[in-house]
C-alpha cells in the first residue's frame, strides 16, 4: 500500500473538490476546491507546491474528469458570483495551464454536445483563449519535443481529428452564430503559425543535441491538406520556409524530414499544394529535397499526375515541377522520364481526338519547359526519339479539324525542332500568333538571371559564382547597349555624306504636288450587261478586264433579275470553278458575294446546281466548303422580310401619307373620313408618332427550303473518289452538319420544317458518337436547331419511340464530353426539350365562361 499512497492522496483530494463543486453551495468552500485542483497543476492557493507525483497522476488520471466537471457545473450560481478575475484566474486556468490536448479534447467535445446556454458561451469564451493563448503550440510541442508518451491510435487519430476540424465543428454547432476566430480563413493560418513556430523550437533543440519528432506534425499537416485546407496553410507556411532555407542547413534538414514523414495516404495533398505555393523550382527543391525519389507516392504524384491527368494548374506549377526535376542528379532521370510520357500523350492520335483543348494546351505547355531542361548530352542522347515522336504528333494535330488543335501542334513542333538542331534547318509555319502561342514559344527560353539567382538560391549555389558576378549585370547591360550606340553613330554619318550631296541637286527646294487624294484609273472598264460579264469571266485573258468584271457581277446581278435568271446555272458555274489567277484583292468575297446573289434571284435551279455538284467528282474539299457557305449566306437572305432590303423610296407607304396624297382618289366611307378629321384637330402630348400596324412579309426561303436541304442528304453515305464524309474527311462533315442545323432554323414555321426536322434527326442520329468534336458539335447544334424550329407536337410525335434515348443521351454528353462546347449545347438542347415535353403534356387551364 506504501507506494500506492501519492496516487491515494491524489485521488481522495480530487474526489473531496469535485464533491464541493457539484453540490455546495458555499462561495469559499468552492473557491477553495478550485485553488486546490489548481495546485494540482503546479500553482497552489497556499504556496505550497505539491510533489512532482502528485501533479503527473493528476495530469494523468484526473484532470479530464475535473475539466468535465467544471463543464458540466458551468451554469452554476456560484461561477456567476465569482468576481471576473477570480473567475478568470480560477476556473478559466484549470483549462489554460494543464494538458492541452486533453484541454481542447474536453472543450471540443463540450461544444458539439452543448445547446445554446450560458454554458455553451463560457465554453466559446474559453477555448478563444486557448487558441490566443498559444496552447496550440504547447501542445505540438509537447508532442514533438523528447521521446513522446505512449499512447493509443485511437487518442492520437482523434486529437489530429479535432485539430482539423476546429472550424467545422464550431460552424455545425453556432451556424450563423460563428465567431471569426473559428472561421477557417482565420483558424487554418494560426495554425500554420503554429506550425511555424514549433518547428523553430525543433531546430533549436536539434542544434543544443536534443532529440525531437517530427511525426505529429507532419500527420497534422498532412491530414489538413487531406482535407483540402493546403491553400491557407501553405500560403502562411511556404514563404517562412523559403526564407529560412536560403542559408541554413538544419532548417533544409526539418523541412525534409517533415514531407518524408508524412504518411502515404495524405502525401499528394501536402506535395499538390507545395507545389501550388511555392514560387520557383530552388524553393521547392530545397523544401522538398529528394523525397520525390524515396517516396513512390510523391513521385508519381509530381511526375504523373500533376503533369498528365490533371490540367487545372497555371504556367508556374509546370515551371516549378521541371525545374525541380531538373536541379539534383538524383532527380534528371525523373525528368526524362517525365518527357517520355508527355511525349507518348503529345502523339497519340486518341488523346488529340478525345481530350478537352485546355489539357492539350496544358500537356504542351509541360512537354516544352521539360524539353528546355534538358543538357546538350541528355539531347544527343534522346534526339531521335523526340524526333520520331514530335513527327508522329504534328501529324495527329494538323490532321484535326479544329483550329487551336493544328496550330498547337504547328507551335510545339517549331519549338521541338529548334530545341533539337538550334543552328540546322528548323521547322517553320504560318500560322496566326496570338497571346496562346507567344507563350508556348517563351517557355523555351531559359529563366532570366533575376530569377535564377535570386534569394531563392541556396547559399552553397551562390558561393560557386565567380566574385565579381555583382558586375557581370553591368557589363552586360553595355554589352548590349554598344552595338545600338555604334550603330547610332554610323547612322548618323551616312546621314551626314547624304546631306553633303543632296547640297548639289536644286531640285530639294521645289514643292512636291498633293497626290493624296488621286484615284487610279481603271485598265479596262467595268462590264454594263450580264452576258458582258460572264463572257469576260469566261474568255477573257485580261487581269484588268476580269477583275473589273468580277467586282460588277454582283450589282449586275441584283439590278437585272430577268437576265440574271437566263444565265443563272451557267454563271454560277463559272464562279464555282472560277482560280485566283491574277492576285485579285477579295476575290473571295467578291466571288462568293456574286454566287450569293445568284442564288437569291434565282433560288431553285441554283440550289438544285450548288447541291448537286457538292457531292460530285472532281471537287476539291474548298470548293464544297464554298458551296456550304453560299447556300447558308443565301438561306438567310431571303428569310429576311423583303422590306427590309427594299431602299425607302420602294417601301409601303404609310396609310395615313397615302390618303393626303391623293385627293382625287376613291371616296373613302364617311366613318374613316371623320376619324382622321378629328384626329387632325386633336392635339397629343404624351403620344409618340403614329406607326401602322406592321404586317408580317411572306418568307421567300420557305417555299424553297426544300430544294436547299433535301439534296444534301441524299448521298453523304457513298464514299466517292476525292472525299469521304463518313470516313477521313471530319472537317466537312463537321461543316455539312451545322450547315443543315442553320437551314432548318432559318425554315422555322415553314410547311416542310416537319419534314427537315424529321429527316434531320434520322441523319444526326447516325453520327451523334463521332469521335471528332467539330462533328459533335454540328450534331448537337442541329438537334438544337430542330428543336427550335418544329412544332412541339410534331416534334414529341417523330422523338416518342427513342425521347427517354435521346434524353440520356443528351446527358451524357453534358456530363461527360471533353469539349465545352459540346457539353454547353446539350444543355441547351436537355432545355429546349423539356420546354416542349412541359408544353405538350401539361393541360392548358380551362377559361370560365360568362
Amino acid at each position: 500500500m506504501e507506494p500506492h499512497g501519492p496516487d491515494l492522496e491524489v485521488r481522495l483530494g480530487v474526489r473531496r473538490c469535485v464533491a464541493a463543486l457539484s453540490s455546495s453551495g458555499d462561495l469559499n468552500e468552492v473557491t477553495q476546491s478550485l485553488r486546490t485542483l489548481g495546485g494540482f497543476l503546479g500553482e497552489g492557493g497556499d504556496g505550497d507546491q505539491p510533489p512532482p507525483g502528485q501533479r503527473g497522476e493528476f495530469a494523468r488520471a484526473h484532470y479530464t474528469r475535473v475539466l468535465q466537471c467544471l463543464i458540466g457545473h458551468a451554469g452554476a450560481s456560484w461561477l456567476e458570483l465569482l468576481p471576473p478575475a477570480q473567475r478568470a484566474e480560477l476556473w478559466d486556468g484549470l483549462f489554460l495551464r494543464g494538458p492541452p490536448d486533453q484541454a481542447l479534447l474536453v472543450l471540443l467535445d463540450s461544444l458539439s454536445s452543448s445547446s445554446p446556454s450560458a454554458g455553451l458561451d463560457r465554453v466559446l469564451d474559453v477555448l478563444k483563449q486557448f487558441l490566443c493563448a498559444g496552447r496550440l503550440n504547447a501542445l505540438l510541442w509537447s508532442r514533438c519535443h523528447g521521446v513522446p508518451p505512449p499512447e493509443s491510435p485511437q487518442l492520437r487519430e482523434a486529437l489530429l481529428g479535432r485539430l482539423v476540424s476546429l472550424p467545422d465543428i464550431a460552424a455545425n454547432r453556432l451556424q450563423h452564430q460563428n465567431c471569426a476566430d473559428f472561421l477557417p480563413a482565420s483558424y487554418y493560418p494560426l495554425l500554420a503559425r503554429e506550425v511555424g513556430t514549433v518547428l523553430e523550437q525543433i531546430c533549436v533543440a536539434l542544434r543544443g543535441g536534443q532529440d525531437c519528432s517530427l511525426t505529429f506534425v507532419a500527420q497534422l499537416l498532412g491530414k489538413a491538406c487531406m482535407q483540402g485546407h493546403s491553400e491557407l496553410m501553405f500560403a502562411e507556411l511556404v514563404p517562412r520556409l523559403s526564407a529560412l532555407t536560403q542559408s541554413d542547413m538544419v532548417w533544409q534538414r526539418v523541412c525534409w524530414r517533415l514531407v518524408e514523414s508524412v504518411p502515404e495516404r495524405w502525401v499528394e495533398g501536402v506535395v499538390t499544394g507545395l507545389v501550388q505555393a511555392v514560387d520557383g523550382p530552388a524553393a521547392l527543391s530545397r523544401i522538398l529535397g529528394n523525397v520525390v525519389v524515396k517516396n513512390k507516392k510523391a513521385q508519381f504524384v509530381i511526375t504523373h499526375k500533376l503533369l498528365l491527368l490533371q490540367y487545372k494548374y497555371k504556367t508556374p506549377v509546370l515551371r516549378s515541377i521541371a525545374g525541380y526535376l531538373a536541379q539534383d542528379r538524383e532527380r534528371r532521370p525523373l525528368l526524362i522520364q517525365a518527357l517520355r510520357a508527355l511525349l507518348e500523350a503529345w502523339c497519340s492520335g486518341s488523346a488529340v481526338r478525345h481530350s478537352p483543348l485546355e489539357q492539350q494546351l496544358y500537356l504542351s505547355r509541360a512537354l516544352l519547359l521539360c524539353a528546355a531542361q534538358l543538357t546538350e548530352a541528355e539531347l544527343r542522347d534522346l534526339r531521335a526519339e523526340i524526333l520520331q515522336r514530335m513527327m508522329s504528333g504534328m501529324q495527329c494535330h494538323l490532321d484535326s479539324s479544329v483550329s487551336r488543335v493544328r496550330r498547337l501542334g504547328m507551335v510545339v513542333g517549331e519549338c521541338l525542332s529548334a530545341r533539337l538542331d538550334p543552328e540546322g534547318t528548323q521547322l517553320k509555319f504560318q500560322y496566326d500568333h496570338d497571346a496562346e502561342t507567344q507563350e508556348l514559344v517563351s517557355l523555351m527560353s531559359p529563366l532570366p538571371a533575376s530569377e535564377s539567382l535570386s534569394e531563392d538560391t541556396p547559399a552553397a549555389d551562390r558561393t560557386e559564382l565567380p566574385l565579381n558576378s555583382s558586375e557581370s549585370p553591368d557589363r552586360g547591360q553595355k554589352s548590349t547597349t554598344q552595338p545600338d550606340s555604334h550603330q547610332i553613330s554610323m547612322g548618323t554619318e551616312q546621314t551626314t555624306d547624304k546631306g553633303d550631296d543632296s547640297e548639289l541637286d536644286s531640285d530639294d527646294e521645289l514643292t512636291p504636288y498633293d497626290m493624296s487624294k488621286d484615284q487610279k484609273l481603271s485598265e479596262a472598264p467595268p462590264p454594263r450587261y450580264l452576258r458582258d460579264c460572264l463572257e469576260a469571266l469566261t474568255t477573257s485573258g485580261d487581269p484588268g478586264k476580269v477583275e473589273a468584271s468580277l467586282q460588277a457581277a454582283e450589282g449586275l446581278i441584283r439590278r437585272n433579275a430577268a437576265a440574271a435568271r437566263e444565265v443563272s446555272v451557267q454563271l454560277t458555274k463559272v464562279l464555282l470553278h472560277l482560280e485566283d489567277s491574277y492576285n485579285t484583292a477579295g476575290f473571295l468575297g467578291l466571288r462568293q458575294g456574286a454566287m450569293v446573289a445568284l442564288a437569291v434571284t434565282d433560288p431553285i435551279p441554283v440550289a438544285e446546281f450548288l447541291t448537286t455538284e457538292f457531292f460530285a467528282l472532281n471537287y476539291s474539299l474548298c470548293h464544297r466548303m464554298d458551296i456550304l457557305e453560299v447556300l447558308v449566306r443565301s438561306a438567310q437572305e431571303l428569310s429576311q422580310p423583303i422590306t427590309a432590303q427594299q431602299p425607302p423610296s420602294l417601301r409601303i407607304q404609310p396609310v395615313a401619307t397615302a390618303v393626303t396624297s391623293d385627293p382625287h382618289g376613291p371616296a373613302l366611307p364617311w366613318r374613316q373620313v371623320v376619324d382622321q378629321r378629328i384626329e387632325s384637330k386633336t392635339r397629343r402630348f404624351s403620344k409618340g408618332a403614329r406607326r401602322p400596324a406592321g404586317s408580317a412579309p411572306p418568307s421567300r426561303f420557305a417555299p424553297v427550303a426544300g430544294h436547299f436541304f433535301f439534296p444534301l442528304l441524299r448521298n453523304y453515305d457513298r464514299p466517292q473518289v476525292t472525299f469521304d464524309l463518313l470516313g477521313s474527311d471530319h472537317l466537312l462533315l463537321g461543316r455539312l452538319v451545322h450547315t443543315l442545323g442553320l437551314l432548318m432554323h432559318l425554315a422555322a414555321n415553314a410547311p416542310v420544317a416537319t419534314q427537315m426536322g424529321r429527316a434531320l434527326l434520322d441523319f444526326v442520329w447516325a453520327v451523334r458518337y463521332h469521335v471528332d468534336q467539330v462533328v459533335r458539335r454540328g450534331v448537337l447544334f442541329a438537334v438544337c436547331a430542330v428543336f427550335l424550329s418544329m412544332p412541339s407536337q410534331h416534334l414529341l410525335a417523330e422523338l416518342s419511340e427513342h425521347l427517354l434515348e435521346t434524353r440520356a443521351w443528351l446527358t451524357d454528353v453534358a456530363e461527360g464530353d471533353p469539349d465545352d462546347e459540346c457539353r454547353s449545347l446539350a444543355m441547351q438542347s436537355l432545355l429546349l426539350l423539356e420546354r416542349s415535353l412541359k408544353k405538350e403534356l401539361e393541360p392548358e387551364p380551362l377559361a370560365l365562361r360568362p
